[in-house]
């Protein structure tokens, strides 16, 4: 059953493998401490951590793609949004990372832009949809876009979408 619980947890994707030692360490010492008092094994415990990161995960997802559906007339602009090339951290642990904007046309646009958190080997972490208000026409306008969680190990970030009105 450990076997079963450490091949799921391998297979999340948000987990890398950083967060996969994280959690694999954090069941053994809850295990330990508890005595598994409560009748679950380690591997059950293991098993629902993962799924709980797993469903913050597809649940940033789901919630980046609502935001980004709220601009049903927007125009692709992926190629007119950057992002920093440094990934911060804040005082709760959150990745955070400049987005800029740089509007083309000749009147203010409002921007939706998805940033993806990565690991890094390319495994998504958690992803957010960043806002940028009336950037003006012919210029470039800043954000930060800042992940939902804590994340750890060496973060980058992508535009994964970007569209203007």
């Amino acid at each position: 059953m450990a076997r079963h619980a450490t091949q799921r947890i391998r297979g999340m994707r948000g987990l890398g493998v950083p967060g996969a030692v994280a959690l694999v360490l954090l069941v053994a010492v809850g295990a330990s401490l508890t005595g598994c008092s409560n009748g679950a094994t380690p591997s059950d415990v293991a098993s629902s951590l993962a799924s709980e990161a797993g469903n913050a995960l597809a649940s940033a997802t789901a919630e980046a793609g609502r935001k980004l559906d709220e601009f049903k007339s927007g125009l692709d602009a992926k190629d007119e949004v950057k992002v920093g090339d440094q990934v911060t951290t804040d005082s709760a642990g959150r990745a955070t990372v400049k987005v800029t904007a740089t509007n083309p046309t000749s009147s203010a646009r409002k921007y939706a832009v998805q940033v993806d958190f990565r690991d890094k080997g390319g495994n998504l972490l958690d992803t957010v949809v960043v806002t940028l208000n009336d950037v003006p026409a012919g210029a470039a306008k800043d954000a930060t876009a800042r992940s939902n969680r804590a994340l750890s190990g060496d973060v980058t970030a992508d535009v994964s979408r970007a569209v203007r009105t």
